[in-house]
């Protein structure tokens, strides 16, 4: 029916010349049916190459994706892994720095005990040896005040006489050594 629908449209134009249908149902049905055959018949394969090649584009795409997903993947694991790795190190380190830590202040400790011990010892010694000190100078001072206090006694107990026999008794017997 549209061969005879072209034919006789063909023969009106024909008849009136050549001008333009009015009738736009008409006009629009053999528009669209000479385009849609146009397309099944050339455009089959060219469409046809266009969707493949798209397809392929996708398909491609998604591979793409799905390495690149996987790499991530993969790189993600390496990455916890190092992580993992440098907490575990950080620990390690955390607790050798306490070790070390509690050595030096253990350390430091017993160095101030060993101070304050030999302060300890060297303010006994000080202390003694200003006792002695202290002690010698009280008797030095005694004997001196003895001796003072003797003389003066013998001197005030001594007469002349007396003390010219002690004088003579002294010297013989230091002559008699």
């Amino acid at each position: 029916m549209d061969i005879l629908g072209l034919l006789a449209t063909a023969a009106e134009v024909e008849e009136r010349g050549f001008g333009l249908n009015a009738d736009i149902l008409e006009t629009n049905v053999i528009n669209l049916a000479i385009i849609f055959a146009l397309l099944v018949y050339g455009g089959r394969n060219f469409l046809g190459n266009i969707l493949s090649e798209r397809k392929t584009a996708i398909e491609e795409e998604l591979r793409e994706v799905e390495q690149n997903n996987e790499a991530a993947k993969v790189a993600l694991a390496t990455q916890q892994e190092k992580l993992s790795q440098a907490e575990a190190e950080a620990a390690a380190l955390l607790a050798t720095a306490q070790d070390n830590a509690k050595t030096v202040r253990d350390s430091i400790v017993a160095q101030a005990v060993r101070d304050v011990e030999r302060m300890k010892a060297s303010a006994a010694q000080d202390l003694e040896a200003d006792r002695e000190r202290v002690i010698l100078q009280l008797r030095q001072r005694v004997v001196a005040l003895a001796l003072q206090q003797a003389e003066t006694t013998a001197i005030q107990q001594l007469d002349g006489s007396a003390q010219q026999k002690l004088i003579d008794r002294s010297l013989a017997m230091l002559g008699g050594r």
